[in-house]
């Protein structure tokens, strides 16, 4: 903690290309079982690993962009397109139908259609100067942000190479002051507990994006929220990314299908609200009690102090680095809780000799003559 903050950024680069070099050594210690040299071992997993992100990055963004696309036009068609002799679009007739609904139930006073009509128009003229101004502001601040995540990816990368290569070694070392007495060694443990979390996490994400996805898919096509069905796989994968992020994250993937829901049909909304609302009612009691309780057996205010404090310290890539970390440090401190035994404090228990080495003599200070005259 007390160098987290001076050393900031490099810390922060080390602990992350830490965490990944533990979980790509059990790949390339097994690729050294076939007589592979490990220098050619760390580059062979590499490169699997960054063509397989590649590819499934490659893939999902198609999707995604698809998608995007697609609900991108029918919000247009929404909020432009006129129908008929009356002029009116889809958002107007909606806004006319929900005024009549407040009308009708004793709740005239509140007058949303001017509102509401003159905002919609407002879209529809393409009045967007100002949020043109906003998106060039924000696209030049998110391409320096790109330039020093790619920089922040190389570092990580390359000090992920150079602790990949040297492991042996640092095991060879821990294994000597530290020594397993039978259980598995302490960078074992390291490792299977990084692991552990990794598989957990996906399950979790797989679980609830399944789930979000087919929901939604499930209201689109029952009609209770138009069109969702055509986009399903797109909040499917929103939800599932959004829950890597801990505690915020489940928050966040309802954003997108809330939107959708308020834009296409007011009243579908609920419906939305009603499924994540169960979603995660689901994940808190059954999904993450079995899918996360092997993973991380941690005492839940241990995890969101770790969380607090990675926040606080490095932001969103603290958040997400913070159970990794909690995770190794489980089996750091269990590998030394085996080691360790304190007896126990007993009232009246007689003292236990402990034997010293007599310190040696110092020798005598010679005092300094004084001669005196006469």
């Amino acid at each position: 903690m007390l160098l987290a903050r001076p050393l900031g950024h490099a810390l922060f680069l080390f602990l992350t290309a830490g965490v990944i070099a533990f979980l790509l050594n059990p790949l390339v210690r097994r690729l050294q079982g076939l007589h592979v040299p490990r220098g050619l071992a760390v580059a062979i997993v590499y490169l699997v690993f960054a063509a397989a992100m590649i590819v499934a990055i490659g893939a999902l963004a198609t999707v995604a962009v698809d998608q995007v696309r697609s609900a991108s036009n029918r919000v247009e068609s929404y909020l432009t397109e006129e129908h008929g002799q009356s002029g009116q679009t889809d958002a107007e007739r909606d806004v006319d139908r929900l005024q009549h609904w407040l009308d009708t139930h004793g709740l005239e006073r509140i007058r949303i259609k001017r509102q509401a009509t003159d905002w919609v128009d407002n879209l529809g003229a393409k009045d967007i100067s100002n949020y043109t101004q906003d998106a060039v502001t924000f696209v030049r601040g998110a391409a320096i942000s790109v330039v020093q995540l790619l920089f922040s990816l190389v570092l990580i990368v390359v000090i992920s190479v150079y602790m990949l290569l040297d492991m042996p070694r640092l095991e060879r070392s821990i294994d000597r002051r530290f020594p397993p007495h039978g259980g598995k060694p302490l960078t074992q443990r390291i490792e299977s507990a990084l692991a552990g979390y990794v598989r957990g996490q996906l399950a979790l994400s797989l679980i609830i994006g399944t789930s979000a996805g087919l929901g939604m898919y499930l209201l689109g096509v029952t009609g209770l929220v138009p069109g969702a069905d055509r986009y399903a796989l797109l909040f499917g994968l929103w939800t599932a990314l959004m829950e890597v992020i801990p505690y915020i994250g489940p928050w966040l993937s309802t954003v997108p299908p809330a939107v959708y829901a308020l834009i296409v049909h007011p009243i579908s909304i609920v419906w939305v609200a009603a499924l994540f609302v169960f979603i995660y009612q689901i994940e808190g009691h059954v999904v993450v009690p079995n899918v996360m309780a092997s993973a991380l057996r941690l005492h839940p205010l241990l995890v969101i102090f770790g969380l607090l404090a990675g926040g606080e310290l490095y932001g969103l890539p603290g958040i997400l680095l913070a159970l990794p970390l909690l995770a190794a440090g489980r089996a750091i401190w269990e590998f030394f809780g085996e080691r360790v035994r304190l007896e126990p404090w007993e009232e009246g228990a007689e003292p236990v000799p402990v034997e010293v080495e007599p310190a040696e003599p110092e020798p005598p200070v010679e005092k300094p003559r004084v001669i005196r005259g006469g």
